[in-house]
């Protein structure tokens, strides 16, 4: 027989989705009937805002279903830099902004304009596995600056500053952090733009979970960078987790004309553009009534706050309280031992299996002996599923 064809070497270097590997676990139960509530999904559980969804029926309506422009609908964008304007007090216009399928085609996109083979890339873990594997597909090296837990797993300056090698082109931040829920401080922020300013280095900025915060913490993040290394920014934006619009898939890239237009070449040859229909659905998500947005943040607060005292109740666990996002993430090294589940991806199978209760273990996010729990789930299901729990360890 002849040799197998091999896959392109880039491939080499990346991984899998482990929370995909969850949601197809997930899914596969489901099939043959299992009971199980999901606690590992990444998005939110409410329906998409009504006017949202009407808008995306009267887009179809009216026709707009042919392609648009490249980075987006001009009213899209402008909507874009009118909530960033709004917001954060940040001056941009629709020649900053590119409108993408998705927060993650906004990272990849900016990841292949702007970093290649013998760059690295400096992001903090525990975090979100994508932000690795797209410099890695890249072509560039990702150099990982790890946080504590015991620290609240906050990104510090001094850590980043000190990974900085003359091959560094580029630093990805998230905030609030995926799977920590931990925020960056501003102060902190604003030391670490002072330590690249005038230096080729860019500083990407993933707000997938902006309007998640929970608590009165100051979070001007692009107005921190917008003040100090304008012309190094580039921020990521997305549709998903703030209006429930997972599926849509809408994102957006602001950054320096000149590298918006980058981004735009790198999709023109991959996706086109966001669907059509789409576009409008998010234009009426950020033009529209915002109580939507008030009431989801006001109920994941609730359900936060219950989960955590649930488990910080149980000494087998240790809890950092998440400032955002959607996740609380325990360190459960006293659950493991030779006995038992070894690692934390043992014990998120067991209790998938046995407990019938959906987790991602921390080794998707380069934190072995953690899970990451979402409380994107009704207060019922939250409940029902820490009995479930409380029941498998006991």
């Amino acid at each position: 027989m002849p040799e197998p064809l091999s896959l392109a070497r880039r491939l080499d270097r990346v991984s899998a989705s482990q929370t995909q590997q969850v949601l197809l676990a997930v899914e596969a139960l489901r099939r043959q009937g299992v009971d199980i509530i999901d606690l590992g999904a990444g998005e939110p559980d409410f329906p998409t805002p009504e006017h949202v969804n009407a808008a995306a029926v009267e887009a179809i309506a009216a026709g707009h279903t042919k392609y648009t422009a490249g980075p987006g609908i001009a009213p899209l964008r402008e909507a874009i830099a009118a909530h960033y304007r709004g917001r954060y007090g940040i001056e941009c216009t629709p020649a900053h902004i590119v409108v993408t399928s998705g927060g993650k085609q906004g990272l990849s996109n900016v990841a292949m304009a702007l970093f290649g083979q013998g760059d690295e890339v400096i992001t903090h873990v525990p975090g979100w596995p994508s932000i690795v594997e797209q410099i890695h597909l890249a072509g560039a090296d990702a150099v990982r600056v790890r946080t504590a837990a015991e620290e609240g797993f906050d990104v510090r300056a001094d850590s980043i500053l000190e990974a900085i090698t003359p091959r560094t082109r580029g630093i990805v931040l998230n905030s609030p952090g995926n799977p920590t829920g931990a925020i960056m401080r501003e102060s902190e922020l604003s030391r670490l733009a002072e330590g690249v300013a005038g230096r080729h280095i860019w500083l990407i900025l993933d707000l997938c979970y902006e309007q998640l915060l929970y608590d009165e913490t100051p979070h001007n993040l692009p107005g921190v960078l917008a003040s100090r290394v304008p012309g190094q920014t580039v921020l990521v934006g997305s549709a998903s987790k703030s209006y429930a619009m997972t599926g849509w898939r809408c994102g957006w890239i602001l950054a320096p004309p000149a590298i918006a237009a980058a981004c735009n070449a790198v999709q023109s040859h991959s996706t086109s553009h966001a669907t059509s229909i789409t576009q409008h659905a998010a234009l009426a998500a950020l033009t529209g009534p915002q109580t939507c947005v008030d009431l989801m943040r006001d109920e994941y607060r609730t359900r936060r706050d219950a989960l955590v005292g649930w488990i910080t109740a149980d000494d087998r666990f240790k809890i950092t309280r998440p400032a955002g996002a959607f996740y609380v993430f325990p360190d459960v090294s006293a659950l493991l031992s030779p006995e038992g589940p070894r690692t934390s991806s043992d014990l998120a199978l067991a209790l998938l299996n046995d407990a019938h209760v959906a987790v991602t273990p921390g080794e998707a996010f380069d934190a072995p002996g953690f899970l990451r729990m979402s409380y994107a789930a009704s207060m019922e299901q939250l409940h029902e599923a820490w009995a479930r729990i409380q029941r498998y360890l006991s």
